[in-house]
């Protein structure tokens, strides 16, 4: 019977990547074929779902960790493909199952004529093979792959009107929230294999007695790996200070938004609270932070949705402030409470935005004909400054938009645009030099002393730090930025080898994704660069997907491979690079995390601002702009 229960756990996250790339082969006329083999991997989907639930119960559900695949084994390091099931979850895989089976059959409809069909239904897919991947993953490394692809699918879905302003500069927007995220998770990947020496499974992390044993020797270690797990889940569930994103992530369809935006995608944050609870459990002072955070949010976020004149905002802020009470749930211990909550709110947040437009027009209706009268409320007995202060807080959100801006954002491109040195010719001529010393170094087996070599690892990551900061702020030279971005993977490949000598197979597993994926992309610039000059920079959006839409596809398969996406070799690189990080190196760690980070928000924002938004040849139909 666990073998079936095996067998079904791999069919639950195959089928939509099955239903996905039969997708692709037809037509994009052929909306009809579409929509109906979608549907039918969805509602084969649930079907084995609501099977794997049966047959699990009848063995009175236990915890079944499958070791699926090993992608890459060396020397004490193990890069495996592993699944779990819980209570946790099999509610996260039914809700996900029976939300998407409706949502899709919605979306035939909703969509139909729409010119983006076909991409709206694989993007969807793609979206749910990484749902399936998150829920089920048995590991950091498992879970980190299908966060990556919840990212990219996040960003298409936004951008899927590419031809308006608005839904791509959100779309960018939302990937660079989500990316900070992304250090989170890297830090505490790397701080959890040295605390357990091994790629832990959650398995593992079941085990009360190993924790409580471990928790005692290394205290510190525990709350470092726990803050970054809360930085992880803040963001993805858009609680204080992230919360301002997932308003503008409903610019895409209604349909994604509720399925992405409303009740999946957004609670990933209570999952991973509730994944790895057991490791936490017993920090109190990281529980008290916990349900700080998600009471801070649950009010803030109240006041914003009451006072927002758009429906698609006050359901936003409505399910970020449940979110946050899950949160508090959590903290105090009630698990199965908050699975029940989050059950609720999906189905809730769901039905609301797909009977948002009409319920639009029936207010609007009432408000003509019907006048009710006011009902008193708490803000009456409140001195009326406070109630107006508190008014203009909520109508601006709290500034937490501009908050995000003036703390992250704003500092990063401020620094970068101070590398002006770093121009191609500089690049060339100073720094080629320095990275075949730092090769020489290499070669002489460290002949150098050992003051010198406890700062050089730090030296050379803080060096593609810089690289990647100034692609990061460019706004002239697209292929300088791809440049900086590529070159980065070496320079970190060479900060962690000072650490230890890593295999030649480690290395070219690593650098092979970033070689292959760099120099396609170049030539893609290139190509593109003689095709459009003077329409060649990142100053603004220039739409070239209308005109060019397989390089534009070409060009964002090369982006993702660059950036680590779980595509190429280098997704598994990164790993290895951090695992071969000591535990002593924080600075390290997180220059290397940084690095990787905003190399793929610049990469993103290079495509978009290539690809995306209005045509600038005034000879094609346009989009008007807003009133």
């Amino acid at each position: 019977m666990l073998s079936i229960i095996k067998v079904m756990l791999l069919l639950a996250v195959l089928l939509p990547a099955a239903g996905m790339a039969l997708t692709a082969l037809f037509k994009p006329q052929a909306e009809r074929g579409i929509a109906q083999l979608a549907f039918a991997a969805v509602a084969l989907h649930l079907l084995s779902v609501l099977t794997l639930s049966g047959l699990w119960a009848a063995q009175d559900f236990p915890a079944i960790n499958v070791r699926e695949l090993v992608l890459y084994r060396t020397h004490g390091y193990e890069f495996l493909i592993d699944f779990y099931l819980d209570r946790t979850a099999m509610a996260f895989l039914f809700t996900g199952s029976l939300v998407t089976f409706l949502v899709l059959r919605y979306s035939q409809y909703y969509l139909h004529l729409e010119q983006g069909f076909k991409r709206f239904f694989l993007t969807l897919q793609l979206f749910f093979f990484g749902y399936n991947l998150t829920v089920l993953a048995g590991n950091f490394e498992t879970l980190f792959a299908g966060w990556e692809v919840l990212g990219l699918s996040s960003f298409l879905l936004i951008a899927f009107y590419r031809e308006r302003f608005l839904p791509v500069r959100n779309a960018v927007k939302v990937f660079s929230i989500y990316r900070i995220g992304d250090v989170g998770v890297l830090l505490a990947m790397w701080a959890s294999h040295h605390l357990w020496h091994q790629n832990i499974t959650f398995t593992t992390l079941q085990d009360h007695a190993l924790v409580a044993h471990m928790l005692q020797e290394h205290e510190s270690s525990f709350l470092f790996i726990s803050l970054c797990l809360l930085v992880a889940a803040a963001a993805k569930s858009a609680q204080l200070p992230f919360s301002s994103w997932l308003p503008r992530a409903m610019e895409g369809p209604t349909t994604s938004s509720a399925i992405f935006y409303g009740s999946l995608s957004v609670h990933f944050g209570v999952f991973l609270l509730l994944r790895t609870y057991a490791f936490w459990e017993q920090e109190t002072v990281f529980r008290v932070l916990v349900g700080a955070m998600g009471l801070a949010t649950a009010l803030v976020s109240l006041s914003i949705a009451r006072v927002q004149s758009s429906i698609k905002t006050q359901i936003a802020y409505a399910s970020i402030a449940q979110i946050g009470i899950m949160f508090i749930e959590v903290a105090l211990g009630f698990t199965t409470l908050a699975l029940i909550h989050f059950g609720g709110n999906a189905f809730l947040r769901t039905y609301q935005l797909l009977v948002s437009p009409g319920v639009v027009s029936y207010r609007i209706r009432e408000q003509v004909y019907e006048s009710p009268q006011r009902r008193r409320s708490v803000e009456d007995v409140l001195p009326q400054k406070l109630v107006q202060t508190f008014y203009v807080l909520a109508l601006r959100e709290w500034y937490l938009d501009a908050f995000m801006n003036r703390v992250v954002f704003t500092p990063l491109k401020r620094l970068g645009r101070r590398l002006d040195f770093l121009t191609t010719a500089n690049v060339l001529v100073y720094f080629a030099p320095l990275y075949g010393l730092g090769l020489i170094v290499q070669a002489l087996d460290y002949a150098l002393p050992a003051a010198v070599l406890d700062w050089l690892p730090e030296a050379f990551a803080f060096v593609a730090l810089l690289m990647v900061l100034k692609a990061f702020s460019e706004r002239h030279h697209p292929r300088l930025a791809w440049l900086l971005v590529t070159l980065h993977h070496a320079w970190i490949a060479l900060a962690v080898t000072f650490n230890e000598h890593l295999d030649m197979a480690d290395l070219g597993l690593h650098l092979s994704g970033v070689l292959i994926s760099g120099a396609a992309g170049f030539g893609l610039l290139l190509w593109l660069k003689r095709r459009e000059t003077g329409l060649f920079d990142l100053n603004r959006y220039y739409g070239h997907v209308y005109e060019h839409p397989r390089l534009a596809f070409a060009f964002l398969l090369a982006s993702l491979g660059l950036l680590g996406f779980p595509i190429t070799t280098t997704f598994i690189g990164e790993d290895i690079l951090f695992s071969h990080i000591h535990q002593d190196q924080f600075w390290l760690a997180l220059f290397n995390a940084l690095s990787f980070i905003l190399g793929g928000i610049a990469l993103i924002r290079i495509y978009a601002r290539l690809f995306l938004g209005p045509h600038i040849k005034t000879y094609h139909e346009t989009t008007l702009p807003a009133a």
